[in-house]
């Protein structure tokens, strides 16, 4: 095995979403190791920022390194990484992790539910870790945020993007080969 490239987000979506398969994320201390994502770019018609920037939208726009948290569905607090030059409207979406770090906080958080279903998914994963609104425009480099790249390079696995209607064919959507925590099985 190969130790990875530190995370880059001056870099493409594309690029960030894989290597973020394998890294480590906490808020708070709560959280796991990444094993699906999903990227987004301006040029995307499925991407927030496609239309150009708004009050919703502002921090996908902001400074890489930065978070950008969304409401879905009007439910469901989810949570992307900003990555590009400032100004251009691009990141990842965190799809789910493995849980590792914080159980108790992610199962009081999301109730009577298995383990492996507390981050399956975007709006899981904000559940599970206490994403509000509060964080949108948050650097990922210092607290509440913890991120370590992975260990060793993950096996990522290539497929298309879940819940969206225009592009859903673009294989932006990454994750852990073989993982039993991501959101949905790969092709």
């Amino acid at each position: 095995m190969v130790a990875p490239a530190a995370l880059d987000f001056q870099g493409s979506s594309v690029d960030l979403a894989r290597a973020l398969i394998g890294a480590v994320l906490l808020v708070d201390g709560v959280g796991g190791r990444i094993v699906e994502t999903e990227a987004y770019d301006a040029e995307d018609p499925a991407s927030h920022s496609h239309r150009g920037p708004d009050a919703r939208n502002a921090s996908m726009f902001g400074p890489p390194g930065h978070a950008y948290v969304y409401r879905s569905y009007g439910i469901h607090w989810c949570l992307n990484l900003v990555c590009r030059e400032a100004g251009h409207g691009a990141g990842v979406l965190i799809r789910a992790l493995e849980p590792t770090e914080g159980l108790d906080r992610m199962r009081t958080r999301r109730g009577p539910v298995v383990d492996l279903l507390l981050c399956a998914g975007p709006g899981r994963v904000g559940q599970a870790l206490g994403i509000t609104p509060a964080h949108d425009g948050l650097p990922l480099d210092r607290a509440p945020f913890e991120l370590r790249p992975a260990a060793l390079r993950a096996d990522v696995v290539v497929g298309p993007r879940i819940g969206i209607s225009k592009a859903q064919e673009m294989p932006w959507r990454f994750g852990l080969r073989g993982s039993r925590f991501v959101s949905r099985r790969f092709p």
